[in-house]
């Protein structure tokens, strides 16, 4: 016997960290939400970052200009990205899209854009993490860039000055500074930049299903059912899920680096790519750290997680789904070890994700332009979890029918 068909208020489509902490925003403004997802809640892009909430992102990663840096690119010399060459043709786009809005004249306004996400991002995840019980998974100590260069420490600290134009606190750190927050590494960082205004979060996988839970304990449903059965039906959506066809009023595509396909067969076209990215846990018996550690010379970071110290590597630029080529890994683990006593590999193959990336470098939040009750909420790029819980708020809102308490037009889905 068929199964009825269900109505509820809001379906979200993806229970990644972004689509579960919009799911809580909506809750507290009263609606009925459903979340649905073909693959268990934040296994998939959320599960590898650095876990950190990134207060002091105020500046998006923008595609490097120096000519320099860009041979180092084009010649696969460069420990911070990598490239496969089948996929740039149809990347093309996207990355011409990219290094027009990091120009000197066009990204200040990706700055603008991103400030009001990254200034209430803390403010805004910290109480879904208390009444979620997930306080014992969040490092209070901050980030650190370390250099091994002069050209690097040049770097470092001219970002450092510029992050104090924004009312960030910031502490230039010696050789011995660092040594005394991180004993651990070793001489060939020559010094430090210290962010205490970030946090981090040691499992985000662990964070993600907390959020759920408090979901589901506040009357949320979470759903299996495969986004690709998208429908629209008179004035309702349609998606088909374990218990049979669920119809919506409001359906958000919250689907990360899958959302651009998606919205791409409903007939958006927004500008976009993927970058992704590898980690790798290693026995932290005698490499304990406090926070994490990124080496500006090499685009990597080394964070203190629960399960041991993990090495997430920069960019790669490739098919979304294709196979892993973890050349940057190998590449790196020698160079991190030299930084850090970091102990053997604790799994057999290393953890591969993608990041859904916008030319502008902002998140795509927002009402679809040609769809009633359809709304967009991906293309976080580095910082969704960062972003995930003010992005949340200001959709929520939207959806509600409130004034959103920050500007949405920044993310606005038309711009492309």
């Amino acid at each position: 016997m068929a199964q009825a068909t269900q109505t509820r208020d809001v379906v979200v489509l993806g229970a990644g960290i972004v689509g579960t902490t919009l799911a809580l925003k909506l809750q507290a403004l009263g609606h009925d939400v459903t979340l649905v997802d073909k693959d268990h809640p934040g296994a998939a892009t959320s599960f590898g970052n650095a876990g950190l909430i990134e207060r002091s992102a105020v500046f998006p990663y923008a595609f490097p200009r120096d000519l320099r840096t860009l041979l180092a690119y084009a010649l696969q010399r460069s420990t911070a990205a990598h490239y496969h060459w089948q996929a740039l043709p149809s990347l093309l786009p996207y990355l011409a899209g990219y290094w027009g809005h990091s120009s000197a004249s066009k990204y200040p306004a990706a700055i603008r854009g991103a400030l009001p996400l990254i200034e209430h991002s803390w403010s805004e995840h910290q109480p879904l993490i208390e009444a979620a019980g997930a306080s014992a998974l969040v490092n209070q100590h901050g980030w650190i860039k370390v250099w091994r260069s002069a050209g690097a420490e040049a770097i470092a600290l001219r970002q450092a000055e510029q992050s104090r134009d924004y009312g960030l606190r910031v502490r230039v750190l010696s050789a011995a500074e660092l040594r005394t927050l991180e004993p651990n590494v070793s001489a060939v960082a020559q010094g430090g930049v210290h962010y205490p205004d970030s946090r981090q979060i040691q499992d985000p996988y662990d964070l993600t299903l907390a959020y759920l839970r408090l979901f589901e304990q506040r009357g949320g449903h979470f759903l299996r059912g495969d986004a690709e059965t998208l429908s629209s039906h008179a004035d309702l959506w349609r998606v088909t899920t374990s218990i049979g066809q669920v119809d919506a009023h409001q359906i958000v595509i919250a689907l990360g680096p899958w959302g651009e396909s998606l919205a791409r067969r409903l007939g958006y076209r927004l500008n976009m790519g993927v970058k992704r990215g590898y980690h790798m846990h290693f026995d932290s018996a005698t490499a304990a750290l406090s926070h994490v550690v990124v080496d500006v010379d090499h685009g990597y970071a080394l964070a203190p997680m629960k399960k041991g110290i993990r090495l997430t590597t920069g960019a790669e630029f490739a098919f979304r789904d294709a196979a892993p080529t973890p050349v940057q890994l190998d590449t790196l683990e020698p160079i991190a070890r030299r930084l850090l006593p970091i102990g053997a590999r604790l799994e057999s193959a290393p953890w591969l994700g993608a990041r859904p990336c916008t030319a502008d470098m902002l998140p795509i939040i927002g009402p679809a332009s040609k769809h009633r009750g359809l709304w967009f909420c991906f293309g976080h790029a580095h910082h969704g979890l960062t972003q995930a819980a003010s992005s949340g708020r200001l959709l929520a809102e939207m959806i509600s029918g409130r004034d959103p308490y920050i500007d949405p037009s920044p993310y606005r889905v038309d711009r492309f």
